[in-house]
């Protein structure tokens, strides 16, 4: 995996580890975090920010021609997914007194979705709410949990800067220029500091001023 050559060559081989984990099986995702631990010792940040986004040959379907697999599958992946990756840490960071969560929203959970589907833009709002109640049931115990949502970034999943989606995406934001990854990982790396302690059940937008809400 490119990701995990990346982290190696950076970091070291003995302060990295990789593995491609089916989100859809909470075996396997309890396998990974039992790697983790013999590997790395015991996570005090978690982020989750795998997510899939299917769509029609026309864009995202309409929820009366989704199928219920398709709905199934995304949240599986989007939010069920997330919240057995907690399931895995969070005894760990509370015995320990410190942790931090974050997971990776989306601005189509934030407000009226333009391009993603009913499962993705559902699956994003409810992280949200997985993730109040993570903070305020762990937060008595050293650990944090809040959302970054992010609007329109240029990654290999949302295509070509000259796409039609992103060119009208381009043309609603303030900032006058599409996301970056960098412009996200800087709020997660915040968020996942000892500085930001006292940052518990928020949501931060990271859109450009595409939604900024009141």
């Amino acid at each position: 995996m490119a990701a995990g050559a990346a982290l190696a060559k950076t970091f070291g081989p003995e302060r990295s580890l990789a593995r491609k984990v089916d989100l859809r099986e909470p075996a396997a995702i309890n396998s990974f975090f039992d790697v983790v631990v013999h590997v790395l010792g015991t996570p005090g940040i978690l982020v989750c920010n795998a997510g899939i986004s299917p769509k029609g040959p026309d864009g995202p379907l309409h929820v009366a021609d989704l199928t219920l697999e398709e709905w199934n599958d995304v949240l599986a992946v989007n939010l069920t997914g997330a919240m057995l990756c907690c399931r895995a840490v969070l005894p760990a960071m509370k015995e320990k007194g410190y942790g931090r969560v974050i997971f990776v929203g989306s601005l189509a959970g934030r407000t009226r979705p333009r391009i993603a589907g009913a499962s993705y833009a559902t699956s994003k709002a409810a992280l949200s709410g997985l993730s109040r109640v993570l903070a305020s049931q762990y937060g008595p115990y050293g650990i944090t949990s809040n959302v970054v949502a992010p609007g329109r970034i240029l990654t290999p999943l949302t295509g070509s800067p000259q796409s039609k989606a992103n060119i009208d995406a381009l043309a609603r934001i303030p900032a006058g220029r599409l996301g970056a990854s960098d412009d996200v990982a800087a709020v997660i790396a915040f968020l996942a500091s000892e500085d930001a302690g006292f940052v518990n059940g928020a949501i931060i937008d990271v859109n450009g001023g595409e939604f900024a809400p009141s």
